[in-house]
């Protein structure tokens, strides 16, 4: 198929190139036209320009359609200044006499080989003088064409290279997201196993749903899931950690039905509900509230989302990594893999202040 074949947009530059061609032509002919013409004196000296120009300008613009290759070929040996400028000029002085040549054999076909000498030998200088500054004109221009290719082509090389580089260090992001997560789940499975076995059983069944949906989404950095997925996979997790809290862990859905088949990257919630859980309601007597809205976006019509907790919160200063100190995978990762997703326009905001909880946003844009 065309659609797939990889020299299409190659053929497609060409075209525009020789349309180009084509339209600087005809635009040269009609101005020598009109140079030439003195409408003043009827349709005689129109005639006599329409005459000239065809035949002074067919040669050149025949001739410039080779210049192409000639530039193409010198600007992929890249031999240096000199030699290109001297290969450039042998070129010239080789259009010049075609030129010519061409001329001399119109005009003998058409007027005999004496008043073609004579038009030669009279035009010789003025001709050979035209004749390298049309070829530096086309030569010039060529070359801009080509080097304006290859401009283009090590921007997408070197856009592809980083894009490939955000790929890799986005899959290895989301590597560290599951794996984080399942072992956080393990160990509160096993602490579940010493307190309540047939608890321990019910909360098995549950986790080998949700080690199956994180299976499912194991693909690639790209992978992205409907959100009414993603929210059935966190209130698994949430029934799990409430066997483990019990009514210390109350949970707050706040969900538009219109934006449940929003596509998002997987495991984006649960490692913000994870963090809410383990500041918010485990180390605290009376437990807490954890709060999970999505909603549309009024303005860019994206997904916003949001997890809260009701917990004592920090100091935003305190987010800042100190040295030598430990951070949270979650939401380390779940930073980096928005800074790096959706080409940037993908955002995570923290809101927290010292007693007043912890809340993220999100905004995911929509296609």
């Amino acid at each position: 198929m065309d659609s797939l074949d990889p020299r299409l947009p190659h053929r497609r530059s060409n075209r525009r190139l020789w349309l180009a061609y084509a339209g600087c032509c005809a635009l040269a002919w009609c101005l020598y036209v009109l140079a030439g013409s003195e409408f003043d004196r009827g349709l005689d000296p129109f005639w006599l320009a329409v005459y000239q120009a065809t035949t002074t300008l067919w040669a050149p613009m025949l001739l410039g359609v080779a210049v192409w290759p000639v530039a193409r070929r010198l600007h992929a040996a890249d031999n240096g200044t000199a030699a290109t400028a001297l290969a450039h000029g042998m070129a010239a002085f080789s259009f010049s006499a075609l030129w010519q040549a061409g001329e001399f054999a119109v005009n003998a076909v058409l007027f005999g080989t004496d008043h073609a000498g004579a038009v030669l030998v009279a035009g010789l200088l003025w001709r050979s003088v035209w004749g390298l500054v049309v070829y530096a004109a086309i030569a010039t221009a060529f070359t801009a064409v080509l080097q304006a290719r290859a401009a283009r082509a090590a921007a997408v090389h070197a856009a592809q290279a980083e894009s490939a580089l955000a790929k890799a260090e986005l899959s290895a992001i989301s590597g560290k997201l599951n794996p984080h997560f399942l072992f956080n789940t393990l160990n509160s499975l096993i602490a579940l196993t010493r307190k309540d076995a047939a608890q321990a059983e019910a909360a098995l069944l549950k986790f080998s749903s949700m080690l199956r949906y994180v299976l499912d989404t194991k693909r690639g950095a790209e992978d992205r899931v409907m959100l009414s997925d993603e929210i059935d996979f966190l209130r698994d997790y949430l029934a799990l950690e409430a066997l483990r809290l019990g009514p210390r862990l109350r949970v707050d859905w706040d969900l538009e039905e219109r934006v449940l088949a929003d596509e998002l990257p997987p495991l984006t919630l649960q490692p913000l509900v994870e963090n809410a859980i383990l500041h918010a309601v485990a180390g605290r007597k009376g437990g807490g509230t954890v709060t999970i809205s999505a909603r549309r976006n009024g303005l860019n019509h994206g997904l916003d989302l949001a997890v809260a907790d009701d917990g004592p919160g920090c100091d935003p200063a305190a987010l800042e990594p100190q040295p030598g100190q430990r951070r949270g995978v979650g939401l380390a990762a779940l930073k980096k893999r928005f800074a790096l997703d959706y080409d940037g326009q993908a955002r995570l905001r923290i809101h927290t202040a010292p007693g007043a909880g912890f809340r993220v946003d999100l905004f995911i844009p929509q296609v």
